[in-house]
């Protein structure tokens, strides 16, 4: 009935046509009446007829059919007015806005884009008939998501100027959980060690805060990839699954899955075997294969071996290489000759390496972080590399590599790194607080990409009770085109130890230095530097027998010529929440002949990240360091002591609280403030892992650390003094700077161990 209902006025309409254009005339004109939004021009285009076209009566239902097709109008009539053809036209109504309510799971972007799948957006011709399919398009998203009590109210609105508003109202209903996944025809493994390797359970205690037993599709699909492929690296070389069925309950609020599989005979490798026209000899290639004879199939192992080859090739210019591994099925005797096809194809040259989105950085500072030449062999090597040395320069938020074809050309390509660049300029700060100093500010400003040249120029100053610190320096990291770096500092600090719960005795240093860099690999850089530094000590009213010993022998004012060594590997992969690589810096320094005052110190300091599973970063760092004096100083200076505690060495306890005590004037050695030693040793295991709702800038991590500080001439290192903090950390990439936050529960303190369980920082390094 409804076809027929349908029919009828476009029947009518055409017989009323033939009546209207009874016999046949020459168009003279064509006149379009009835028009709002759509042009004249666009009927025109779909009118099969033109002025001085002969038109007759036979004609008229195929012209009325061209305009319906274009689904803009829903009324179309021929009229004739001498030999001028008038086509009356109804439009339908454009879509000026569709809203949704309601909506929780799903934004409206991705409601949009399904309608807009659907022949449904903002600007299109509205037809009524379509709102039913949109709502099927609809439900299926939530059917999805597992919402399938999903109801969907819809409402048009007319506008003026023939527009229409499509109200969409959204009743998600409960998302559908999962209470049992079953899995039939497994004989080898268990049903437990399998449902192990899912993302989707049948929920627990833990699945308020997951979501694991919320059904989805989309992660179906991918648990039972999860489990072919568990079957598959096993040998199960026809491991299948034969069918899967997913049951709602009644009230659908509950969803049964039942998995039905054949899991077959393991089957054993025969053969390896080497094809294809590839380059250079066979025992160059094997040694990538990670398969041996008589283990049984491993598609995980068969397909890291092919990506071994493939980048081998790339690394050669091959970038276009193609390696397939070909199993070949022995049913009787259960084994697989496992064959790897290789194309190189042409070596590829680049033609092309492309810098964008360095608004601020100066071109020629992208370029010399590039390993990959212009004109030479394309090396994917080289092109990871490049990356890496940018992301580590620390200029830029994002680093991508596209390496697009050379149109026309077989054998080249171009290089795009396209940047995102972050603030170069910062202003950075340290926070702390204790009962006995309140909040502590530490603040610098900086410009690491001072005019965009790459050069490093930073003003620095404290303004804490304990600390007045001015800094300028200015560093250039290629003072040469080799990447010979040189730098520049002018330093001028005040400290009140007594401030600092430390030993009574305060220093002013004026410090002037030069500094060199000399890279010596990718990863490698030493560098050396010279100062002249002169020192005022004063020491307190209540000053330690040790503070006054020392200014009887050295006495309270020093100038000293220093030398400075260190060497230093990095190869994180970013400078910025590394996930994989390492950081080693092995320093020392000394007074050179001519100094009032002749000691050293060694430190050596190691820090490793180890992805450990999905995007968890396991850190482990230790520190150790040494220090003394030589010739006629009786010791190392107490302000060059090491010192521990405090959020940048040992979480949970106070800055500068552990380690070796003075001695109070006429009291008990070893009870007044900490002295600081001249040993170190520190170490912290660190769990990292991003944040749910942002994890480009927020990482969360719980830690332990562990260490002290120590003094050769009172006793040395004691494991006995060694002090422990273990607690929950956060790092985020703030809009002002970089923020670092733990609170740690110390354990093994003494009696004179000063805790500070939650500390912040404001500006450190991550």
């Amino acid at each position: 009935m409804r076809t027929r209902t349908r029919l009828f006025p476009l029947l009518l309409l055409l017989a009323f046509s033939q009546l209207a254009l009874a016999g046949s005339f020459r168009i003279e004109d064509i006149r379009v009446e009835g028009l709002q939004r759509i042009t004249a021009g666009t009927v025109f285009n779909y009118l099969p007829v033109k002025p001085g076209d002969v038109i007759s009566d036979t004609q008229t239902p195929a012209l009325i059919r061209s305009l319906f097709k274009t689904g803009f109008f829903k009324d179309v009539r021929l009229e004739r007015e001498g030999d001028v053809l008038i086509v009356v036209v109804s439009e339908r109504p454009a879509i000026a806005e569709i809203n949704f309510s309601g909506n929780k799971s799903l934004e409206d972007e991705a409601l949009r884009e399904g309608l807009k799948s659907a022949g449904l957006e903002e600007g299109r011709t509205f037809d009524r008939s379509v709102l039913d399919s949109i709502k099927q398009e609809l439900e299926r998203q939530f059917y999805n998501t597992g919402k399938y009590g999903v109801k969907l109210t819809t409402t048009v609105t007319p506008l003026e100027r023939n527009r229409v508003a499509i109200d969409i109202e959204i009743a998600e209903g409960e998302t559908a959980l999962i209470r049992r996944i079953n899995i039939i025809g497994n004989e080898s493994f268990e049903e437990e060690d399998l449902l192990e390797q899912f993302s989707l359970d049948s929920g627990g205690w833990f699945s308020m805060f997951t979501n694991t037993n919320q059904y989805s599709r989309q992660k179906l699909a991918g648990d039972l990839e999860t489990l072919r492929s568990y079957y598959l690296d096993r040998g199960y070389v026809q491991f299948q699954i034969d069918s899967t069925q997913v049951t709602i309950t009644p009230d659908k609020k509950g969803i049964y899955v039942t998995i039905n599989i054949s899991e077959g005979d393991i089957f054993t490798i025969a053969d390896i075997q080497l094809a294809g026209e590839y380059t250079g000899e066979a025992e160059e290639y094997f040694p990538l294969i990670r398969l041996s004879r008589g283990e049984p199939f491993n598609r995980r192992k068969v397909v890291r071996s092919s990506d071994r080859i493939n980048a081998m090739l790339a690394e050669d210019g091959y970038a276009f290489a193609n390696v397939n591994a070909i199993p070949e099925i022995d049913e009787e005797n259960k084994t697989v000759n496992v064959t790897y096809f290789v194309d190189p194809g042409k070596r590829v040259y680049v033609r092309r390496v492309n810098i964008s989105g360095n608004a601020r950085t100066r071109d020629e500072v992208v370029r010399r972080e590039i390993r990959q030449m212009e004109s030479a062999w394309y090396s994917s090597e080289k092109l990871s590399l490049s990356r890496e040395r940018l992301q580590r320069t620390g200029y830029f938020e994002r680093v991508s590599v596209e390496t697009p074809a050379v149109p026309g050309s077989a054998d080249e390509v171009d290089i795009n790194f396209d940047t995102v660049e972050k603030p170069s300029g910062a202003l950075l700060a340290g926070l702390g607080f204790s009962q006995s100093d309140g909040i502590i500010l530490n603040a610098s400003v900086n410009q690491s990409n001072f005019l965009g040249s790459g050069k490093r120029v930073s003003l620095a100053f404290n303004t804490s009770s304990a600390n007045q610190r001015y800094e300028i320096s200015q560093t250039n990291p290629y003072y040469t085109v080799d990447g010979i770096s040189r730098g520049f500092t002018l330093l001028y600090r005040s400290t009140d130890f007594d401030e600092l719960d430390s030993g009574d005795y305060a220093t002013n240093d004026a410090i002037a230095g030069v500094e060199y860099g000399i890279p010596l690999s990718e990863f490698n850089k030493f560098n050396f530097g010279l100062q002249v530094h002169h020192i005022d000590f004063q020491i307190g009213g209540s000053a330690s027998e040790e503070i006054i010993e020392w200014v009887d022998a050295e006495g309270d004012s020093y100038l000293n010529f220093e030398a400075t060594l260190n060497w230093t590997h990095d190869s994180r992969d970013t400078a910025i929440f590394p996930t994989k690589g390492t950081l080693q810096r092995l320093s020392g320094e000394a007074t050179l002949p001519g100094s009032e005052l002749s000691y050293y110190k060694v430190s050596y300091s190691h820090r490793n990240f180890i992805p450990v599973f999905g995007d968890t970063v396991l850190s482990l760092k230790g520190e150790v360091g040494y220090g003394d004096a030589y010739g006629d100083t009786t010791a190392l200076p107490f302000w060059e002591n090491y010192f521990a505690g405090g959020p940048v060495s040992l979480r949970g306890f106070k800055t500068y609280s552990l380690g070796p005590r003075d001695t109070p004037v006429g009291g008990t050695p070893d009870t007044g403030d900490p002295l600081g030693g001249n040993m170190k040793l520190l170490g912290s295991v660190e769990l990292f892992h991003p944040a749910p709702f942002y994890p480009d800038t927020m990482r969360l991590s719980v830690f332990a650390d562990g260490g002290s500080v120590f003094h050769s001439e009172r006793g040395g290192y004691d494991s006995d003094e060694l002090r422990y903090s273990t607690g929950v950390g956060l790092s985020w990439l703030s809009p002002v700077g970089a923020l670092k936050v733990s609170y740690a529960m110390p354990f093994r303190a003494d009696e004179y161990d000063e805790e500070e369980r939650f500390q912040f920082t404001f500006g450190t390094n991550f």
